[in-house]
């Protein structure tokens, strides 16, 4: 009796999860919780029933989803921590379900990169690499991270602009880390604009930035302690930077980053 009703809760959190308020989210997981508890099922072992396995790794999983869909990283971290030890199962006691774990997985990496926790993001490639069945960069869920953080490494602003604006984003909990990204794009840009250019054109900069309108660019500049006059950006004199090897290096390729943003920003708008 127990496990349908486990199994109808878990029907009701996948069909309607992305319409269903997260508080009626937790309302039905904090019910499937509560069943796993009574089935002596909420962690692995050896006692543990093997068609509870794969239910309480759902019931978990679903959580994680909900949690993300809700803008809760906190309660998203709790239940990839308690998604483990059911991924650290031999695949004779718990067959894996590839598709569902590179996608929790691949939240996890985004998570992780949006909070500039890079070592952690590395030390869960490396595990990745380690699975006997686990997913690469090919993979739908797991490339996506693997690729922005590369590109952002790189530089590359454009070409994470245009994966987190296009049809690359995997699903729909993805999409909630693009604004994160924007910003951290823009942030980025932004400080390669101070190092680069004693000043940009307002329109050149509004493109770069890839901004609504100049008016946002106003907005933005007075943020960073810009200084607006006359139809351009004067930015912050980087006697900081240094005029050594170094510092002549740094410049050279920041510039090399704005002009491959502005080049593309310039593509958008000829587009649209």
């Amino acid at each position: 009796m127990a496990d349908r009703t486990l199994q109808q809760i878990l029907t009701q959190l996948k069909t309607r999860g992305p319409s269903l308020s997260y508080a009626d989210s937790l309302a039905l997981l904090s019910k499937a919780k509560l069943t796993l508890l009574q089935l002596h099922a909420l962690t692995p072992s050896s006692s543990t029933p093997a068609h509870l396995l794969p239910l309480a790794r759902e019931t978990y999983e679903q959580g994680a989803l909900a949690s993300i869909r809700a803008h809760d990283p906190d309660a998203f971290t709790h239940y990839v921590q308690r998604l483990q030890p059911f991924y650290e199962l031999p695949a004779d006691v718990l067959p894996p379900n590839a598709p569902e774990r590179n996608k929790v997985t691949g939240l996890y990496l985004l998570l992780l990169l949006t909070e500039g926790r890079y070592a952690e993001f590395h030390s869960e490639l490396e595990s990745l690499a380690c699975r006997d069945s686990g997913g690469d960069e090919t993979d739908r869920y797991l490339g996506y991270p693997i690729r922005l953080e590369r590109w952002l490494m790189e530089g590359s602003y454009d070409r994470v602009w245009k994966a987190i604006q296009s049809r690359e984003v995997p699903c729909e909990e993805y999409g909630v880390f693009s604004e994160i990204l924007t910003s951290q794009i823009r942030s980025e840009i932004a400080s390669s604009s101070e190092r680069a250019y004693p000043s940009l054109p307002l329109s050149s900069t509004k493109s770069l930035l890839f901004l609504d309108s100049e008016g946002a660019v106003v907005e933005f500049a007075q943020h960073r302690g810009w200084v607006v006059r006359d139809g351009h950006i004067y930015f912050p004199d980087p006697a900081e930077a240094g005029d050594d090897e170094s510092g002549r290096q740094q410049k050279e390729v920041s510039k090399m980053i704005i002009e491959n943003t502005l080049g593309y920003a310039r593509q958008l708008e000829t587009i649209v």
